[in-house]
């Protein structure tokens, strides 16, 4: 009886020591990265393929150049990026027929590709001009959250759309997403009133964040998973409202527009890097006080998905990191 009363003891000190290890790990790497809002590092440039010269890169608190900027994040992402491309490509050159005023550019961030992606995105640069579509190279993978943070801080629109590489959400949904955008400005701010009307007023000054979601395609989807990707969704769902809280659902749905405003507030801040940066914006945009809306959005399978299983620990990882870091004010939200 004696050695399992001393079997017990050993066990629970064991995890006891394991517990402790791993909130001494979270804490001591979110005190790492309490200045990574700051992001000092050089400027980064843009090379046109055509003419080879270094175009300077802009910076999001820069006045808007453009109406529309698009950020896609890309790793390794050789096959199924010129088909995503292409068809956004096609989308952004016919909608100038519809309003002559409309400008837009798109940015491919490769997130140090080991295959032929930076080959590929260099194409599209050649074929439509680096005004249109512009390629920022990082070097190394830093993960899809930093790909993003990166296109964002360097883009030239009034309005800015992040979207997958894979072309899961068919680019014209960002008219949904654009025109809730509209609605928010007029009902919350008073847009386009011509009473309190001022012409230098624009809809990039308004600060707010509109989310495409997946939820109204849960039930089909619960209905053909796996019962462990189910049980693993739900308790990943449960975690982001405990860390997050509760007004969206699909946190995780890769097609999200911001007001260059809210871009500024969110991306100047964000620290998580991989695939839960998204909640974190869902945090900054309620501490900000960024009116947030959620819209259905059209999303189709793909196959080539970066997640699997093994992302799952990372996602717990940065989810601790971040409620650590928020909540022992370790991390400072500069406005």
């Amino acid at each position: 009886m004696g050695f399992l009363f001393t079997a017990a003891e050993i066990l629970i000190s064991l995890l006891c020591i394991l517990l402790l290890g791993l909130l001494s790990a979270v804490a001591l790497e979110a005190y790492r990265r309490r200045h990574n809002h700051a992001h000092l590092e050089a400027p980064p440039v843009f090379e046109d393929p055509n003419s080879l010269k270094k175009v300077q890169c802009p910076s999001i608190f820069d006045p808007a150049e453009k109406y529309l900027s698009l950020i896609v994040p890309a790793y390794n992402e050789e096959h199924r990026l010129p088909s995503a491309i292409d068809e956004t490509m096609n989308y952004l050159q016919q909608r100038p027929a519809k309003d002559k005023s409309f400008t837009y550019e798109v940015i491919i961030v490769d997130d140090g590709s080991k295959d032929e992606t930076t080959r590929v995105a260099f194409n599209f640069v050649k074929k439509h001009t680096v005004d249109n579509v512009r390629v920022i190279l990082l070097g190394r993978n830093h993960g899809k959250g930093e790909a993003i943070r990166k296109g964002m801080l360097h883009a030239r629109g009034e309005l800015l759309l992040m979207l997958d590489a894979d072309g899961a959400t068919k680019v014209n949904d960002l008219e949904k997403l654009e025109n809730q955008i509209y609605v928010v400005a007029r009902q919350d701010f008073h847009y386009g009133d011509s009473a309190s009307n001022d012409s230098s007023f624009k809809i990039s000054d308004i600060p707010i964040a509109a989310f495409g979601s997946r939820a109204h395609l849960e039930e089909k989807a619960l209905a053909t998973r796996k019962w462990y990707r189910n049980f693993l969704m739900k308790g990943f769902h449960l975690v982001v409202l405990l860390t997050a809280g509760s007004g969206i659902r699909d946190t995780q749905c890769g097609f999200k527009m911001f007001t260059r405003a809210a871009a500024r507030k969110l991306f100047a801040n964000v620290r998580l890097k991989r695939w839960c940066f998204d909640v974190e914006l869902v945090f900054l945009s309620k501490w900000f006080g960024i009116p947030m809306v959620e819209i259905s959005v059209n999303w189709s399978e793909i196959p080539g998905s970066k997640v699997n299983l093994l992302s799952i620990p990372n996602m717990l990882w940065e989810l601790a990191l971040m409620s650590v870091g928020y909540r022992t004010r370790m991390w400072k939200i500069h406005s």
